[in-house]
């Protein structure tokens, strides 16, 4: 079983939904987090959050849809935190729309921030852990990137690239002491992209709690464990699992249950519904904040 505590632990979307939590968990487990996120104003309320509970912070104030600025980012946490000991990559966004309505810089937004981001700080740290011979990387994937959802595709097909690169990753690892898990949520209640759309979520689709989500990121690191599906209890979960593989063989089957369910329709209330995420990365900067003790600006 792998040891938290005293661990430099790189946490992406660190400032708002499922990552507030993930990192209130993660100090409880006596680790230093590096949070990162686009805004200040957030990291500074978790920062309190965690140092109450234990846990050493850093904050990194960072838009992860600037990639090729991803080096530096790295650079300047192994100068103030040392090594980067676990990684985990949940930053995400959602954007609701036909297909036919995305516009170019959308689909690279979604993209990048779900996918490229992940697969560029992964390959950046990996060298090091490999070096080593220990560390561990944990991806916040989805449901939905096992079964399609409609008005919501580019998330989807991002989800899905980030759950088969991990499962490849993961085949490329063994051996080497270096762990990669997939962490599925369903529908996230309370907090998170769902929950800002102020859309129900699909009867009998099953709700997790944001707290569900960070007590199963912390399971996949010590337990090394390759993909975990969170839904609202064992028993949902394991039926999840069920469908999800009975889906691959029939998916109109699963056509029929989603439209059931109405997540086509509910996703369609979204698309009203959403905040202007990507007006929100286009005016961000590039720039790097980091502040723990010592505070660097570049």
């Amino acid at each position: 079983m792998s040891i938290i505590a005293g661990q430099t632990v790189l946490l992406t979307g660190a400032s708002r939904g499922i990552g507030v939590f993930i990192a209130r968990a993660l100090a409880k487990e006596k680790a230093t987090i590096v949070g990162v996120s686009r805004s200040q104003e957030a990291l500074d309320q978790v920062s309190a959050e965690v140092k109450a509970l234990g846990g050493r912070w850093l904050d990194i104030r960072y838009d992860l849809s600037k990639l090729k600025d991803l080096p530096n980012l790295v650079q300047q946490i192994n100068q103030v935190a040392g090594p980067i000991d676990i990684l985990i990559n949940n930053a995400g966004i959602e954007i609701y729309r036909q297909f036919q309505d995305y516009s170019t810089a959308e689909l690279q937004l979604i993209l990048t921030i779900n996918l490229l981001s992940a697969m560029e700080l992964s390959r950046l740290v990996l060298p090091t852990m490999l070096a080593h011979s220990r560390g561990h990387i944990v991806n916040i994937a989805s449901l939905a990137g096992k079964k399609g959802n409609p008005y919501n595709s580019v998330y989807s097909a991002s989800k899905a690239g980030l759950l088969m690169w991990t499962d490849a990753l993961r085949q490329e690892l063994a051996s080497t002491g270096v762990g990669i898990s997939a962490i599925c949520p369903g529908y996230v209640s309370g907090e998170g992209m769902i929950a800002d759309t102020g859309v129900p979520i699909p009867k009998l689709a099953g709700a997790s709690t944001p707290d569900d989500v960070a007590k199963a990121v912390i399971r996949a690191i010590k337990q090394n464990q390759a993909e975990v599906i969170v839904n609202q209890d064992p028993i949902t979960a394991t039926i999840s699992k069920l469908l999800m593989g009975l889906w691959q063989i029939f998916p109109q089957f699963g056509d029929t249950v989603y439209q059931w369910m109405e997540v086509g329709k509910l996703n369609q209330l979204r698309i009203e519904n959403q905040k202007p995420l990507a007006l929100k990365f286009s005016r961000s900067k590039s720039m790097v904040t980091v502040t723990s003790d010592k505070t660097t600006e570049r």
